[in-house]
């Protein structure tokens, strides 16, 4: 059997009952863009059963799903990449990773100072793309790269690429990575590179470079590669993980060239997970408040998974689900806390709702009990309900 998993990044679809307690209410990524946007037809992902999800009342339902379709809610505290996809693999976390809204301590930062040999501009939270375009001309006169993080657990470092070569804030980014511990540890180190000549005109190139925490136990990835298959990781998969699990990895562009590496995949792989997140809604235009952008990133997806779809072969399972939210509709520019959505396409897939999930882990579960490995720790398996024995 082979297991297409494409992750829509921050296409989430309604508030968590515990919304509250992260300033997301009314947070509904996929609903407020229905509202906000008249002319977004999703034809595919409605054919699938996407309007016919509980909950949701302005999504367009079809009479007859051509898959399995439902919500999870998430267990582990937090909204951020890591988190959402740990927990869809197995993990569920007991407490949040670190947020540093008002910047990394003082003596953090001198002993990160100390270990790189080179002072750093900003530290403090702040979009990216801003960032550089603020201190992007100090940095290339003093070569301090810029330190800045979000409202995700993330440490994030931008350096022009003809100031620091790629090389050397790889090597920053490892130094901060094994300085970032115990109260500190924070999900993600990220290198954000960029080029451009002035502020107002730098822009980061594709050569960014996540550096995540190892999971902490075993994930269904690993069950997979136990069995003898193979995790085909397209994107940040590979880093979101550390590698751990990931059998072979290859990098992408934007969300319409990591469809185009799915469907290539599909043309070579014969058994195992091919598994993607797709980044470009939730960098792109989530975090951007960008609701034009973001729709219409759905659409192209959607006209590019109807291509998918064709090419699905009798053994084949398509699973597509979100990791959180980043509704752009809001006043906020960080992500939400949100259901996402599950959708299930293939020969063998019957038209079920499969209702509210507790916890993202059930998707791992459902993989591992597809593919027939050992269980995972998390997560209860609705392999039964959608497989048309």
């Amino acid at each position: 059997m082979r297991i297409i998993w494409i992750v829509i990044d921050s296409v989430g679809i309604g508030e968590l009952p515990d919304a509250n307690l992260y300033g997301d209410e009314g947070s509904n990524t996929l609903g407020n863009l229905y509202k906000a946007m008249p002319k977004l037809k999703l034809p595919n992902m409605e054919k699938l059963g996407l309007g016919n999800i509980q909950g949701v009342s302005n999504i367009p339902r079809t009479k007859i799903p051509a898959g399995a379709f439902g919500k999870a809610g998430q267990k582990s505290p937090g909204k951020d990449t890591t988190t959402g996809h740990w927990e869809m693999a197995g993990i569920i976390l007991e407490k949040p990773f670190p947020l540093f809204p008002n910047g990394f301590p003082d003596s953090f930062i001198q002993e990160f100072q100390d270990a790189i040999g080179r002072k750093v501009l900003g530290n403090y939270a702040a979009s990216g793309t801003e960032i550089i375009n603020i201190l992007g001309e100090k940095h290339m006169e003093t070569g301090s790269p810029i330190v800045y993080t979000s409202g995700d657990s993330v440490f994030q470092i931008a350096a022009h690429e003809d100031v620091i070569p790629l090389k050397e804030l790889y090597s920053i980014c490892e130094k901060a990575r094994e300085l970032l511990k115990e109260d500190l540890a924070v999900g993600r180190v990220i290198a954000r590179p960029f080029t451009g000549s002035k502020n107002g005109d730098f822009v980061r190139t594709a050569n960014r470079h996540d550096y995540a925490l190892d999971p902490f136990h075993d994930t269904v990835l690993n069950r997979i590669e136990d069995k003898g298959l193979k995790v085909y990781g397209i994107g940040k998969i590979h880093d979101i993980f550390n590698g751990y699990g990931v059998s072979e990895s290859s990098k992408m562009n934007d969300n319409r060239h990591g469809m185009l590496k799915v469907m290539e995949h599909m043309k070579i792989v014969k058994e195992g997970l091919i598994f993607i997140n797709l980044v470009d809604f939730d960098m792109k235009f989530g975090h951007r408040n960008d609701v034009e952008g973001y729709a219409q990133a759905l659409m192209v997806f959607d006209e590019q998974l109807g291509e998918l779809m064709e090419q699905i072969k009798e053994d084949d399972i398509l699973i597509i689900n979100a990791d959180h939210g980043c509704d752009p509709t809001t006043a906020s520019t960080d992500h939400s806390r949100e259901y996402v959505p599950i959708l299930v396409y293939g020969t063998k897939i019957k038209n079920v709702d499969l209702g509210i999930r507790e916890s993202f882990s059930d998707i791992g579960q459902t993989v591992a009990e597809l593919l027939e490995t050992k269980p995972i720790r998390n997560g209860k398996s609705f392999a039964d309900k959608i497989l048309d024995h």
